[in-house]
Formats: C-alpha cells, structure tokens, sequence
C-alpha cells in the first residue's frame, strides 16, 4: 500500500507546473467525454426527431437537471478537499472515515434527488414558462433521468476520492466507457427503435449506471486506504460535519449560476420555440469552455487541498498563479476557436436558419469575454482547497446570482430584448472576478485556515513550507 500511495502523491513536492498539468489533462479529458456524453443527446434528437426535441433536452431540462448535478459535484468536492487534505497530512485513519461517509451521502442524497425529480418535473417546466409544445417531452426526459441519479452520484463520489489521493486516470477511462456506451445506445434507441426522447433518456440512464459500477467496484476491490467496504458505509458524524462544511456551500455555489440561469431561461422562454433550441445548441458549443475551466478548478482544489494539509502554503501560492495564467491562457484558445468555428459547431444540432442566426448572435455576445470568469474558476477552487467553501459561495451569490437576477428585474423591462438578456453574463463574470480578486490578495483567508486547523504559521523563510 505504501508503494501505491508514494507513487500516486507527488503533488507536494518538487516542481509545480509538471504535475499540475499531468492532473489536469485527465481530468479534462474525461469532462471531455462528459461533455461529449450530454451532446450526443442534442445532436441525435436534434437531427433526427426535431427542434421540439432539441428543445425538451436542453433549456429548462438542462438547467434542472443541472441543479442535481451541481449538488452531486458540490459534496463530491468536499469529498475530494478532506480526503486530500487527510492525505497530504498522512492521516489515513480520517480518509478511511471520510470515504465510507461519502458513499452513504451519496446513497442518500441520490435517492432524495430521485424523488424530487420524479414528482416535481412538470410543475418546475411550467413554472419556468416552457413552451407548452415542449413540456411533454421535457418532463419525460427528466423522470427517466431522475433514475439514474443514485448511479450518478455515486460516481462522481468515487471520482472526488480517486482525485483527491492524485489518481485521476480511472475515472477518466470509466467516463470514455460510459461516453461510448451512450452514444451507440443513443444511434440505437433513436434511429434504430425510433424512441425519441425517451430513448435519449434511457440511454443516459444506462451510461450512468456503467460508470457507477465500473468506479465502485474498483474501489471495492482496492488494498489501498481508500477503498470502499460495505460494512463501514454509514455516518460517521465528524466526517459528514467536515464533508458537508465543504461540500454543500461549493453546491450552492454552483447552484446560484443555476438558479440565476433558470430566471434568465423562464426570460429565454418567453421568446419562443426556436430561441430555446438556439439556446440549448448555444449551451453545448459554450460546454468547451466551462469543461476546461471546471477540470482547471478541480485541479487546483486538489492540489491546494494536499499542499495546504502538508502545511506548505508557498506552494499553495504559486500553484494558484500557476493556475491563473493557465486559466488566462485557455480563456483566450477556446475564445479564439469557438469564434472561428461556431456557425459550423452550431449546424450539428440544427439546420433551421432561424435558431442558427439566433445561436451566433449568443455566441458573438459572450464568448469573447471568456477571460473576464478565469479568476472566479481559479481563485474559488484555490480557497476552497483549504476548507474554505463559506466566502466563494458569499461571493458568487453577490456577483452572480444577486446581480443577474437585479438585472432582470430593473434593466430587461427597461430595454427588453433578447441582447440585453445574454449581456448580463460577461458583465457577471467580469464583477465576480474583481471581487475574487480583492479577496485573494487581502490574504487573510489562509491565515484563517491556518489557525482553524491548528497548523503552524506561514513563514516564508522556512523551506520546510513549500
């Protein structure tokens, strides 16, 4: 075990960039492959059954699909800081607990979720003013995929403790299998057996039930101190208390965009049939981008996450640099590649003139702002890393969700449009990141962390701390 566990940590030490990048790049194929997975959907309902359908997939069903996502990924991440952090400090008495905590959170939480799902679809469509054409199907798609919520959560559980311990590869080829699955279940259900909707749903459905299997039985099997024992799943109340301080603030983070977004969607709906599928084909495209971004942030919550429980905050520091300018420069490749090929990015999931001409007027009014969100990504994932989740949600709430939703209600009415709709996303990330920002560089967050987890003090002359 000491051999698996001394090849798999490198994170803290030697030099930064070189790693940093190795645990990207993993991760960022296999949102990637997450990406691909929910496109493949779109562009199969899209060409083959029709805008009503590319609609009832994307807009409002995505965006409350998104809400459950967010939450699955928001405990994951708490996961994934105490187990690095306990890793990084060599205390694997705290990532045995942390583990077997985190799956019974998932169970639960999952099965919550489900229930939610399955009674709430159509009135949460209608409350949102989904094109009555759509909701039918809309609502289908989402209590078929509501049954794969427990398999959902429970993988990217699995995912969060793989990561957090440096192994970022497995759930990367677990993603590629379940990605593959998906879509020949999507040519087969839809072309083949001509189910529409519902063949989309269950395919995703299935996909997500492989991945599950594929990472838990991993963990299942594993001799390294993370693995997973059916007997020890259950609460243990520390562990849950340390998860859930970190991982449900980082869910409602995520959650403040998707609660902003439903406003802005119930806004989008207003406008029709077509401007919804525009913006469900505009949202697949815009994926690249949050894909990179979010396997970036990922990377550096872990990584600060081991450095911070070794108690070498130098190196927490300059990985968050490390990371900015690798977030400036991502920013400006995907701005660069969208603009260039986005009419024909947008033509996969349509060929109506009408939503193509709506999708490009999106893409020319936010995807060259990109670099205004780089240091929300960044500077988030980096306090989070230390335990910290609280301030980041405070912040977005103000600079994302508050400020969105002021947007709506005071400036729409008074030049409404459809411009003046999509504009309030550059102007939100821009105003996150200055305040972002300001916080990192006052400093004393991590002094905060520091003294709360009882660590000695940052010294900048003691080579000993990075």
């Amino acid at each position: 075990m000491s051999n698996e566990m001394t090849s798999q940590n490198q994170i803290t030490e030697g030099g930064i960039l070189r790693p940093l990048l190795a645990f990207f790049f993993p991760i960022l194929l296999g949102t990637f492959f997450q990406q691909l997975y929910n496109t493949a959907d779109a562009v199969v309902v899209g060409n083959y059954v029709g805008t009503v359908a590319l609609a009832a997939v994307g807009g409002s069903t995505g965006i409350l699909i998104g809400l459950f996502v967010n939450l699955f990924v928001g405990v994951a991440s708490g996961t994934t800081v105490i187990i690095a952090q306990c890793y990084g400090a060599r205390d694997f008495d705290g990532v045995r607990k942390t583990v077997h905590t985190s799956v019974a959170i998932a169970i639960a939480g999952g099965l919550i979720a489900m229930v939610i799902t399955l009674l709430g679809a159509e009135p949460a469509l209608r409350a949102m003013g989904t094109p009555s054409d759509v909701i039918p199907d809309a609502a289908l798609y989402l209590r078929v995929y509501a049954l794969g919520m427990v398999p959902s959560f429970l993988y990217n559980i699995g995912s969060g403790i793989l990561r957090a311990v440096g192994d970022t590869k497995r759930p990367l080829y677990f993603l590629i299998i379940a990605c593959l699955t998906n879509i020949v279940l999507d040519v087969l259900f839809v072309m083949g057996f001509g189910m529409g909707v519902l063949g989309v749903a269950t395919a995703t459905v299935i996909s997500q039930v492989v991945s599950c299997v594929l990472v838990m039985l991993m963990l299942m099997r594993s001799t390294s101190v993370f693995s997973v024992h059916r007997s020890e799943i259950g609460f243990t109340d520390y562990s849950t208390r340390r998860v859930l301080r970190v991982g449900l603030p980082a869910a409602l983070q995520s959650n403040m965009f998707t609660i902003a977004n439903i406003i802005i969607q119930s806004s989008i709906n207003s406008f029709g049939t077509d401007t919804v599928a525009a913006w469900t084909a505009y949202g697949k495209v815009d994926g690249l981008f949050w894909m990179i971004m979010g396997a970036l942030g990922i990377s550096v919550t872990t990584f600060v996450g081991q450095n911070f429980g070794a108690q070498k905050y130098r190196r927490v520091r300059r990985s968050v640099r490390i990371g900015l300018l690798m977030g400036f420069a991502i920013a400006g490749l995907c701005s660069a590649v969208l603009l260039t090929f986005a009419h024909t990015l947008l033509s996969w999931f349509t060929t109506s003139e009408n939503v193509l001409n709506i999708g490009m007027r999106t893409v020319q009014l936010t995807i060259p702002f990109y670099f205004t969100y780089v240091s929300v990504e960044v500077l988030s994932g980096a306090v989070r890393g230390t335990g910290d989740s609280f301030w980041p949600m405070i912040i977005s709430a103000s600079g994302i969700c508050l400020l969105r939703m002021l947007w709506v209600f005071l400036v729409v009415p008074m030049f409404p449009g459809f411009d003046t709709i999509v504009m309030i996303f550059p102007i939100s990330w821009g105003a996150t990141s200055l305040i972002f920002a300001a916080y990192y560089l006052q400093g004393g967050w991590l002094r905060r962390r520091i003294s709360i987890m009882g660590y000695a003090p940052e010294d900048r002359s003691n080579p000993a701390q990075g």
